[in-house]
């Protein structure tokens, strides 16, 4: 199980927004990527993310827009 202190700091490293804890990954809560979890580990790397069904692309995403 993951920390809840550590949960509270970790954001979407897209659009910098909150994450919601799901069994087996974390979740944007803005545009719905998820990062997997591993061994009770957040693996926040974009290239390890799976995006929303119907994105093909980071730059399809709506935190995206907004940051980049």
């Amino acid at each position: 199980m993951i920390n809840q202190e550590l949960l509270d700091i970790l954001v979407c490293p897209i659009g910098k927004t909150e994450l919601r804890l799901e069994e087996d990954a974390l979740v944007c809560t803005k545009c719905g990527t998820r990062y997997p979890i591993e061994d009770d580990i957040p693996i926040m790397l974009i290239e390890e993310a799976t995006l929303p069904e119907g994105v093909t692309k980071v730059e399809e995403l709506a935190c995206w827009q907004e940051e980049g």
